[in-house]
């Protein structure tokens, strides 16, 4: 199913992606952080 992005927040995510990127990381570092970062535990 496909769900409608405001392109704001899409353009947000591109930005992001774009920067960690630039510093080395990658979509699944990302991906992680965030997870952990939800969770309350940043690795």
């Amino acid at each position: 199913m496909k769900v409608a992005v405001p392109e704001k927040l899409d353009q947000e995510w591109v930005y992001l992606m774009k920067v960690a990127r630039d510093a080395g990381l990658s979509v699944e570092d990302v991906r992680d952080f965030i997870k952990y970062h939800n969770e309350g535990t940043v690795k």
